[in-house]
């Protein structure tokens, strides 16, 4: 059965948006070793799940990445697979994709995850995508959690647990910036 891994962005109070949704704080530590391992983690999978939110930020930045000149080099690999991806959206409100590869899911989420489980391929990785990331910990279908947590205290903003899950340490990587990936798996 294929695994859910949930690669997230938080903060040390365990956030992962400002109040308005703010997000520079996880660009300010970016680096090449961050790239690279973030490029390792998604080469383990073939399928990105989506919220409306995030797939509408990302469609607009992505595709055009690769021709783009100023773009780092070392993110080259990672574009290169977001772009080429199965990605699968849950929305209620879209239903016409803008960015290639892309399918729209407006029932029941917990279905379809089990469904995409089941199928052939790789791990399934879920980007960002607060609200759905929620509905899908309540159902216990997150398998694996990889954690970036940035050294950055917010205060305020958008949480990323909302309740209490069990969980257990399978490995930890540090980064020149700072940031730190715990590695977890559900328990």
């Amino acid at each position: 059965m294929r695994k859910v891994v949930l690669s997230m962005n938080v903060t040390l109070d365990g956030l992962i948006a400002g109040p308005n949704c703010e997000l520079d704080w996880h660009f300010e530590r970016w680096g090449a070793d961050m790239a690279h391992s973030l490029c390792e983690q998604l080469s383990k999978a073939d399928t990105i799940i989506l919220g409306r939110v995030t797939y509408t930020a990302m469609a607009r930045y992505w595709p055009g990445r690769a021709a783009d000149m100023s773009f780092p080099r070392e993110d080259l690999a990672f574009a290169e697979m977001m772009n080429r991806y199965e990605k699968v959206v849950f929305s209620r409100s879209m239903d016409t994709p803008v960015w290639n590869n892309s399918r729209f899911v407006k029932g029941n989420a917990g279905k379809e995850i089990m469904q995409l489980k089941q199928q052939a391929g790789k791990d399934i990785i879920i980007y960002g995508s607060g609200k759905l990331v929620n509905s899908l910990m309540q159902l216990n279908l997150i398998d694996e959690y990889l954690l970036w947590v940035h050294p950055v205290i917010l205060g305020k903003g958008k949480p990323l647990f909302k309740d209490k899950i069990n969980m257990k340490l399978m490995e930890l990587k540090r980064f020149d910036s700072g940031v730190v990936i715990l590695y977890y798996k559900a328990d």
